[in-house]
């Protein structure tokens, strides 16, 4: 009795390590975040939503992160500009400074729309996002970056801007996005 207790603990013991790994990031009443700039942002449901009518603002990580995957769903709206900025080596997001994984199907420029990370690689795939959720898997490891949008490989980068560094979400220009299951998995 005691050997299969034992045996189904130790067969347990990846799932129970993994389960501790992962962390939620933007979740209401945490208070390891802070907002940047002109936007409006409010948590109701369990759903994070920014909101600009003009100019840009953020919710941006207290912590710093290095070798992690970023899950996280998304909803913009037709006229908004988001992103996902990872590895920032400061609180001044920048697609120089960080990476930013773009939310905005209608860029002016189709290289740097939806899935690209911003004026370093355009989606291999064009994925519409408006109206609807979405999921990003942001996989920062060592030097290479790796998005996923819903599942499809968008891009891929190596030559990261810094080792570790804050999380941002953006709104920016005008429109509206909705942010929900944010987490952080360490690698």
């Amino acid at each position: 009795m005691k050997s299969s207790f034992l045996l189904s603990l130790l067969l347990a013991w990846p799932i129970l390590v993994t389960a501790q790994e992962k962390k939620a990031l933007f979740a209401k009443n945490q208070t390891d975040w802070e907002i940047s700039g002109d936007a409006k942002w409010k948590i109701k449901k369990g759903v994070l939503y920014g909101n600009a009518a003009s100019g840009e603002g953020y919710v941006i990580t207290k912590n710093t992160y290095a070798n992690f995957v970023l899950t996280l769903e998304f909803k913009p709206d037709a006229q908004v500009n988001s992103g996902v900025f990872v590895l920032c080596k400061d609180k001044e997001m920048s697609a120089t400074d960080c990476h930013e994984i773009n939310i905005w199907d209608l860029h002016p420029n189709q290289d740097n729309r939806s899935g690209a990370i911003v004026t370093k690689v355009k989606p291999m795939v064009y994925v519409e996002t408006i109206d609807r959720w979405n999921t990003y898997e942001i996989r920062c490891e060592g030097e290479t970056t790796t998005v996923r949008l819903n599942g499809e490989i968008t891009a891929e980068y190596k030559g990261n801007p810094a080792p570790k560094g804050v999380i941002g979400l953006q709104v920016a220009k005008e429109g509206r996005i909705a942010f929900r299951n944010v987490f952080l998995e360490a690698l």
